[in-house]
Order: structure tokens, then C-alpha cells, then sequence
């Protein structure tokens, strides 16, 4: 990753804020299950793709299983990928993870449901009542694909015409279906209520698609959209963007004060952005073998500058504005 240009270090913004950061009770445990995936997008923090090896084991998901069991806070589990469909082991988890009672939410791409082998995912999400969070960064078939690929977006939405006739995203069902999105470049995103409701208007008027929500997310300066910011001579300009849209209130409700990320090789990071930049929790390399719970992590942040992409504008999490 280039390295940023000289804007107030991202620490010493909180201090001159007066906020101190650091990580209550840990309400949800964000796992990645791998970096494989049927897409390449341009924007995908992760770098994932069809290409990528990396693949959680089997005996890390057991792991992570055993210690989720001595957790009754954890009320959330969030997979991530790649896809994490494509792991072989993420229906046996799912199952394993609903039965002790807490939501599993899936980042799903929408168009892996129509990969080979995965024909009855749908299916399987709905009998197991996962809460879907889908990506669609726009409306538009041509913003879609020119960021995932040229007939993403069509895909997209015969999946999501599948999951609204399973009862997806319908109020009486219970089954929550929630949509992505983040700018096509370098800009920071707009108010997400609004946002929303345009999203609900051309959706169902162009399509009969019904969701939930939608979450809006700054794009993350590192991994493959920092090489499009080196690439375009654009990543001083969009650092200096996150740090002067700098929001206080954002910054208090970050999402790591309550949330840690396991990375497919069971290491142990703050966040999932943190996880793609190789930054352990706290600044201390640790995995899941080498602890006993995940309440005895230290409650320090590893913070960088980075960061301020999460507390930019109305702020940015893995479930939205976050003011």
C-alpha cells in the first residue's frame, strides 16, 4: 500500500477529540471463512477472487465453535469472505453456531447462488433463518458492472428475486434480507436514508424487489482500492477527504468497541480492515489456540490511519451509518 500522506495521525485526532477507544463486551464475532470467491471486484478490500486459495479449515471452525460456546454475549456471528458459501465447511457451521441460539449473519454476493454446487443455498439460508447482507453497490446495471464484472448486476437480481420468493426481505417473515452499498470511487457515500429509499423506489419499480435496508460504506483505503487510488493519483486527495469529514460522533460508536474479526487462518484481529492490513488485536499477534476465551483479549484497539474511514462523514461499520 502506498503510504498515506502526512494528515494528523488518526490517535491524535481521538486524543484532540477527547475519545478513547477501546473494546467493551464482545457482542459479535465477524469470521472470515476465506479469500476465495467467484468475483473480483475493483473496489473488494479483501483482494478475494476466483484465483485465492486461502480456505478456513475444518479444524478451525471447530475451534472457533468450542470457544463460541463459553460466550453467551456473542449474539451475533457475521461470515465473510470471499464468499463464504464456497467454504466447505460454512454449512456445517452455520448449523452448529444456530443451534447455541445466536444469529448468523451471511455476506453474501448474490451471484454465488448460482455458482455450481450451490444450487440450494438459497434454501439452506432460509431453513436456517440466516440474516442475509447482500452487495449492490448501485441500481444501475452499468455502475454494478463496471465495478464486479460484466453481468453481475442481471444476476443480482434474479438472486434477489429468488431470495424476495422465499420471503426475504418481507416484514412478515422475519427474514432479513439487507443491501450494500459504497461509491464507485473516490468519494465519500451519501446520506444512507436516503440512499435507501432510492434504492426501494427503483428496485421496486424497475423489478419487484423488496429488502430491508440498506447499509452505505466508505470505501476502505487499502487492498485493491488503495491500488486504484496509487493508480489514478488519487490517494492523498482521499485521505485528506476521510480526515476533513472527520466525524466525533462516528468515532464513539465504532464498530470494534464491540465486535472482533477472525481471519480464515484463525488469527485474531480488531476489525475486519485491520485483518486485510495484517494488524493483530491490540497490536499483539494472537489465534484462537492460544487463548481460552474471547473475553480475556486485551480491550485495546489497534488504531492507524486508516481508521478514519470508519469515522468519515456519517461514519461507515459493517452495518452502516453510524450517525
Amino acid at each position: 500500500m502506498t503510504n498515506p500522506p502526512k494528515i494528523i495521525d488518526f490517535t491524535a485526532k481521538l486524543q484532540d477529540s477527547k475519545i478513547a477507544l477501546q473494546r467493551n463486551s464482545i457482542e459479535t464475532l465477524q469470521v472470515n471463512l476465506g479469500k476465495l470467491c467467484n468475483q473480483a471486484c475493483n473496489h473488494c478490500h479483501v483482494e478475494a477472487g476466483p484465483n485465492r486459495s486461502e480456505v478456513m479449515e475444518l479444524r478451525a471452525v471447530d475451534r472457533i465453535l468450542e470457544l463460541l460456546a463459553l460466550e453467551p454475549q456473542v449474539h451475533t456471528v457475521d461470515l465473510t469472505g470471499g464468499a463464504p458459501e464456497l467454504n466447505p465447511h460454512f454449512r456445517y457451521f452455520v448449523k452448529n453456531i444456530k443451534k447455541m441460539g445466536k444469529d448468523v449473519i451471511d455476506r453474501c454476493n448474490l451471484t454465488v447462488l448460482f455458482v455450481s454446487g450451490q444450487e440450494d443455498t438459497a434454501l439452506f439460508l432460509r431453513d436456517q433463518k440466516v440474516q442475509i447482507v447482500a452487495s449492490l453497490p448501485c441500481y444501475s446495471q452499468d455502475n454494478v458492472d463496471d465495478q464486479r464484472g460484466s453481468g453481475v448486476f442481471q444476476d443480482s437480481i434474479r438472486a434477489l428475486k429468488l431470495l424476495n420468493k422465499l420471503g426475504y426481505g418481507k416484514l412478515e417473515t422475519g427474514l432479513s434480507l439487507n443491501l450494500v452499498y459504497n461509491p464507485g470511487g473516490a468519494d465519500l457515500p451519501g446520506a444512507q436514508e436516503e440512499l435507501e429509499k432510492a434504492y426501494k423506489l427503483r428496485l421496486k419499480e424497475d423489478w419487484n424487489i423488496e429488502f430491508n435496508h440498506l447499509f452505505a460504506l466508505a470505501n476502505m483505503p487499502i487492498k485493491r482500492f488503495a491500488h486504484y487510488l496509487s493508480r489514478e493519483g488519487l490517494m492523498d486527495s482521499y485521505f485528506q477527504l476521510l480526515a476533513d469529514n472527520f466525524n466525533s460522533q462516528a468515532a464513539k460508536e465504532v464498530m470494534c468497541t464491540g465486535l472482533i474479526s477472525i481471519g480464515w487462518d484463525g488469527q485474531i484481529f480488531d476489525c475486519d480492515f485491520n485483518q486485510m492490513l495484517d494488524i493483530p488485536v491490540g497490536w499483539k499477534t494472537q489465534n484462537i489456540w492460544e487463548i481460552n476465551s474471547f473475553s480475556n483479549l486485551n480491550q485495546s484497539i489497534a488504531l492507524a490511519n486508516h481508521c478514519y474511514g470508519c469515522t468519515a462523514g456519517s461514519g461507515s461499520s459493517c452495518g452502516g451509518s453510524l450517525s
